[in-house]
């Protein structure tokens, strides 16, 4: 039976925001997904990302960070957008324990998402595990700005999903920083992939590119859990 979309409203301090959760039947594991900078939770991206997980037995909760939930350009500052990931990720939990769901709650995002997700468990919050769609380790042009340093005390399974074309993350430094990370974070690389996972010559609507992404991702949460 395929997943259905449920609208939750989640608080954070002051700011609430919407989040849409999704259960397939016993689900075996659940990720919180976040968005990039520039496109909220419902972005064929991230769509298609989370309808294929829950195709294959994982429940989703997907978000807004308050900042695209209010209509303003500017990303949430980290201590907000922490705030955001602690309540989605309590969000998503209380709704495992009311189905009676077992499985571990992973934390996913796209850049910016991604990278406040490992900013929140490095500030303490509890997540299983964390998946980057695109990490932005650097702004385009400027790989001497790392955005790398909280990485390192991080004990959480990381998988690095990156495209080799990503301005966002010179492919060598990243391969680097992950291998300092150590054993537990993988870099995965798509070939031709640019930051949103678009490959030169090979056209698709964005819906099917991060359904793409789907595979490796359960994979890796499936190995982990």
């Amino acid at each position: 039976m395929p997943a259905s979309d449920q609208l939750l409203t989640v608080t954070a301090g002051d700011a609430a925001f919407s989040a849409v959760y999704a259960r397939p039947a016993d689900p075996t594991a659940t990720v919180v997904v976040a968005h990039g900078a520039g496109a909220g939770r419902e972005h064929p991206f991230l769509r298609g990302f989370s309808d294929a997980l829950n195709s294959l037995g994982l429940a989703t909760l997907r978000f807004n960070f308050p900042y695209m939930e209010a209509g303003r350009k500017f990303p949430d500052r980290p201590p907000g957008a922490i705030a955001a990931w602690r309540a989605a990720m309590d969000t998503a939990r209380g709704q495992a324990a009311a189905n009676h769901d077992r499985g571990p709650v992973w934390a996913a995002g796209k850049s910016f998402g991604g990278r406040m997700a490992s900013m929140a468990v490095a500030d303490g919050m509890d997540a299983a595990g964390l998946v980057y769609l695109g990490y932005p380790l650097h702004a385009p042009g400027k790989p001497e700005k790392l955005r790398d340093e909280h990485l390192y005390g991080l004990a959480v399974p990381m998988l690095f999903l990156q495209g080799t074309r990503d301005t966002f993350a010179t492919s060598g430094i990243l391969a680097d920083v992950v291998s300092r990370i150590g054993p537990n974070a993988v870099l995965q690389w798509v070939e031709g992939g640019d930051h949103s996972f678009a490959v030169a010559g090979k056209k698709r609507p964005a819906d099917e590119v991060g359904a793409s992404m789907s595979v490796p991702v359960a994979e890796f949460i499936a190995a982990r859990s």
